[in-house]
């Protein structure tokens, strides 16, 4: 029999029975010392004609047969096979993050760039099977993870972005964009989102072209995501020699600043939605289930077939209430005594 029990580890509880059948024992065993000690054997039957021991054993024995099948159906037990076709509906979600040095800002713990990877990891674990890729762009943007809905894949490849992931420093925030409409799996105008995480500062890439272009042709939303502090901005950290400094240029300390404006205008041309990050923490969650969920519409995907095996647990289950039904309705007095009483009353 192909039996699988999918919470074996219930099957410890079994240890219970013959605990419990011990103090059944004991107690009748202790109990039938009193009665020899309160009086002879033909004398406790005319002081308690009614009193059958036997049945008492019959009663405790059902009780413990039921606590025996409850812990079998809590074990959730299967066998036969069926073969069950399954309907994947999802949307795909390309994340484009930046990785420029200016990502490493610390005006975030730890820095933009690590809390970015944080907040993503965490969404992956409230995704619902939405198909999810990565673009990391600096001054040039590439695909990192295809769309895939192995999220384990996913998050090994997000572990290892850092700030040289790309050959060229600098951000092109609308090649980013170009790069991931370009990056989805088919043509069909739809049920796709690009997730643009970054602190604004672009080179002449014209992203407010590139966001409008995804989603008047292409059908594909763009929702921004800004990273940093959007007054007062934060320096750069970098080292020289081994030693701990922050980048400068023509001698002075750059600071960089997030650009609100352009990731709302981004949001606005892209028919999606700006999410501000800024200095404190942000739970991604809630940007994919309210804001991204909501505005895009999913799709029927794939049809995959799954083998799976049939619940059994509501037969033990059953049996087990019928046992416990019996013995609450199972008398443990003498059926002929109680009928004489009956008589006589």
């Amino acid at each position: 029999m192909d039996l699988k029990l999918d919470n074996i580890q219930y099957l410890h509880l079994l240890w219970l029975i013959p605990v419990l059948g011990g103090l059944f024992a004991y107690g009748f065993s202790r109990k039938s010392r009193a009665m020899r000690i309160f009086a002879t054997v033909n004398l406790f039957d005319r002081l308690m004609p009614t009193v059958s021991i036997r049945r008492q054993k019959i009663k405790a024995a059902i009780l413990l047969g039921s606590i025996a099948l409850l812990i079998f159906a809590a074990t959730g037990p299967r066998w036969g096979r069926k073969i069950v076709q399954l309907q994947r509906k999802g949307i795909d979600i390309m994340v484009c993050l930046d990785v420029s040095r200016s990502m490493l800002a610390e005006d975030i713990a730890p820095n933009r760039l690590e809390r970015a990877k944080f907040e993503l990891g965490d969404m992956l674990s409230g995704l619902k099977g939405d198909r999810i890729g990565l673009v990391t762009f600096a001054g040039n943007a590439a695909l990192t993870c295809p769309l895939t809905i192995n999220y384990g894949a996913y998050r090994m490849a997000l572990d290892e972005v850092d700030t040289r992931s790309t050959a060229r420093g600098g951000s092109l925030i609308g090649d980013a964009i170009r790069e991931a409409a370009d990056s989805f799996a088919d043509n069909d105008k739809g049920h796709k989102a690009i997730l643009l995480i970054t602190d604004g500062e672009d080179q002449a890439s014209f992203p407010v072209e590139a966001a409008r272009d995804a989603w008047q042709n292409k059908k594909i939303r763009v929702f921004t995501v800004g990273v940093g502090d959007a007054t007062r901005g934060a320096r750069i950290p970098t080292k020289k020699n081994g030693q701990g400094q922050f980048l400068q240029y023509k001698g002075e300390q750059v600071w960089s600043k997030l650009d609100v404006a352009t990731l709302q205008e981004m949001a606005i041309e892209g028919g999606g939605e700006y999410y501000p990050m800024g200095t404190s923490d942000a739970d991604f969650r809630v940007l994919y289930e309210e804001h991204i969920r909501r505005k895009v519409e999913a799709r029927e995907l794939e049809m995959s077939h799954k083998e799976m095996q049939y619940a059994r647990f509501q037969w033990f289950a059953g049996l087990a209430l019928l046992l416990l039904l019996i013995e609450t309705l199972l008398s443990d007095r003498k059926a002929a005594a109680s009928s004489e009483v009956g008589i006589h009353a």
